[in-house]
């Protein structure tokens, strides 16, 4: 089974839109962008386009990328005041520190569950990418109880969230990194999760047959965006997300499922 994640998004918008319309007002999505970067942009430009369809106002401050963190902290800052919940656009120029500027982001405008100072289990909301695997498996019928689970890569966006929600869902759950582990560890895995952003890496002999593939690594190779897994593991496996098309229109429309919950107060 191929996943149509824009097809899985479309549901996702058509349930969310009347819940928006119902909250009497316009909620209002801030977002903060630090420099100027097409692939950012990009991703802007996906979060905005979905933020029309729902009648949410993207409020947006730029900074430049000569900012630095106190700066971005001030633009947060005043998105915090200003909006129901804040986006920091991700990666922040380099030379900031990421941790700082997304600590600044309190839990309930914490639309994209990234301040490192709130543990999960504290979150209102969780990661919109851990919500999408989950999102995926579960309309794709696969058991997540008791499943057998590893996730590949271990990083704020992809790695970390998800095995802790899968976790906490009863996946059994283990962690493999490019610096430690096997690729045997994969090959019993009735889920696989990808987050390394290693193009190409996981290869259909590393899984076993019917596996549940999720692949959520995005990284730029040759002016495309591709996986951690070879195309070839399609065949192989029972559910599988394409890049792009797969888990990311899902993650984006999950941004909204939890801005309306920050909003509203309940699910």
């Amino acid at each position: 089974m191929i996943i149509d994640g824009k097809a899985i998004a479309d549901d996702i918008y058509a349930e969310l839109a009347p819940r928006f319309v119902s909250l009497g007002r316009k909620a209002k999505l801030g977002i903060v962008v630090a420099g100027a970067n097409p692939i950012i942009e990009s991703f802007v430009r996906i979060k905005t386009a979905s933020a029309e369809r729902l009648g949410v106002e993207m409020v947006r401050v730029n900074v430049s990328e000569k900012s630095d963190a106190g700066k971005i902290i001030q633009a947060v800052n005043r998105l915090v005041r200003d909006t129901d919940a804040v986006i920091v656009q991700l990666p922040l120029t380099q030379g900031i520190d990421t941790n700082e500027v997304l600590g600044t982001v309190p839990k309930e405008k914490d639309v994209d569950a990234l301040n490192p100072k709130i543990l999960e289990e504290e979150r209102i909301v969780h990661a919109p990418v851990a919500l999408a695997v989950v999102e995926i498996l579960n309309r794709s019928s696969i058991p997540i109880e008791g499943a057998r689970t590893v996730v590949v890569g271990a990083g704020r966006l992809v790695g970390a969230p998800s095995a802790w929600l899968l976790k906490s869902l009863g996946a059994d759950v283990s962690i493999f990194s490019l610096e430690a582990g096997s690729v045997e560890d994969l090959k019993d895995a009735d889920i696989v999760v990808l987050g390394a952003g290693n193009p190409g890496f996981i290869k259909p002999e590393y899984l076993k047959e019917g596996v549940a593939l999720i692949d959520a690594g995005t990284s730029e190779q040759g002016g495309k965006v591709v996986g951690d897994a070879d195309p070839a593991c399609a065949a192989k496996a029972s559910v599988f997300t394409p890049i792009p098309g797969g888990v990311g229109p899902v993650a984006v429309a999950m941004i909204f499922k939890n801005l309306l919950k920050l909003v509203s107060g309940h699910e």
